[in-house]
């Protein structure tokens, strides 16, 4: 059974898993519109996870994907994260604040998370995904004998080869056009910053595994593109942001209309981790800071939400974590259920 007749999908498409922006309401339109809709639970506990399981069921009877983040341990550092505070000080006093004293390590990875998958266990969604890496094989066999289907982010041959030989179904190709966080297994590698066609077609020939093409992908052109290299299906986040159903408040809303959407950066200056950004003023701290490496992911994340915080509340909305892909020009505003629909149409003209 194909990929597409496993999940009765109708479009080659997942919407990919923003955590914080991928609301349970979007991941379910965009099933029901006949496509692969997706949650990101990689920033609550299994609690907050299941409640978001519980109302995108709500919504749908329909095939779904649930995502999780399996990043290493942070490491603390309290010379390195009281120097991170102390050069973000000047900052913070343009919003009449203060760093906080200390950082915290705000996300528990799955792999250090047994209330998670025990609750998965539990509810067994129909597609689960991970993200920054890969659990153990005891998660992955015990997700297997609930019948769950498991597929993992890959930027590079290697992360897909560990990836087919855990056992997992599918490889999500993320080249580096992508929005958000980089799915970098270890984020102090070098890392060859395939593009998404590149990464692609190469792990469709190498792996053998479905691959789903993710990164700079907007419209049906791009999808068709994709499956014309051998990819399964699509995976689109960027342009399902500006949806009425996702999460993303105004200021995140405005600047994807602004020149920053133009002009997109890989930082790790807000989280600790690669990810690609609306161009904004976290973005363009890198020469204010002179090259200081942030704290491990996620404590530098801390800062960064607080710092947001702080400068929303002053009626800045120029440090939020605004993700997006290079694609980003490309956005249209609609409700997802339409946005499926429009790809669904120029999909078919693409491939006639």
């Amino acid at each position: 059974m194909s990929f597409i007749d496993q999940f009765q999908l109708t479009v080659p498409l997942i919407q990919a898993p923003m955590a914080g922006i991928s609301t349970p309401l979007l991941a379910a339109s965009v099933s029901e519109a006949g496509g692969l809709g997706s949650i990101g639970v990689g920033a609550t506990d299994a609690a907050g996870a299941r409640a978001m399981i519980q109302e995108l069921r709500s919504h749908t009877a329909r095939a779904f994907n649930v995502n999780l983040f399996v990043h290493c341990r942070a490491k603390a550092d309290p010379g390195r994260e009281a120097a991170w505070l102390a050069s973000l000080a000047p900052v913070f006093a343009e919003f009449d604040a203060k760093p906080p004293t200390t950082l915290r390590t705000i996300y528990k990875s799955f792999a250090d998370d047994p209330d998670m998958l025990a609750m998965l266990l539990e509810v067994a969604p129909p597609v689960v995904s991970f993200h920054f890496g890969l659990p153990s094989a005891d998660a992955i066999s015990a997700l297997h004998a609930r019948g769950v289907f498991l597929m993992a982010t890959a930027t590079s041959l290697e992360e897909a080869r560990a990836i087919k030989a855990a056992g997992i179904d599918a490889i999500v190709a993320q080249g580096i056009e992508a929005g958000g966080h980089r799915g970098i297994f270890d984020p102090t590698s070098p890392d060859d910053a395939l593009g998404t066609f590149v990464l692609t077609r190469l792990l469709v020939r190498e792996t053998g595994l479905p691959i789903i093409a993710a990164g700079g992908i907007m419209d049906g052109a791009g999808i068709a593109a994709a499956l014309n290299l051998g990819a399964v299906a699509a995976q689109l986040g960027t342009a399902f942001i500006a949806c009425p159903e996702s999460a993303a408040d105004e200021g995140y809303r405005t600047a994807l209309r602004g020149p920053g959407a133009y002009h997109t950066t890989l930082t790790s200056l807000i989280s600790g981790r690669p990810a690609r950004a609306l161009a904004n003023r976290f973005t363009a701290l890198s020469d204010q800071l002179g090259g200081r490496l942030p704290p491990d992911y996620p404590i530098a994340y801390d800062a960064g939400k607080i710092l947001h915080t702080r400068a929303r509340a002053k009626g800045d909305d120029g440090f939020g974590a605004q993700w997006a892909g290079q694609g980003a020009p490309l956005i249209r505003e609609m409700p997802a259920a339409q946005l499926v629909q429009i790809l669904r149409k120029e999909l078919q003209t693409s491939l006639a």
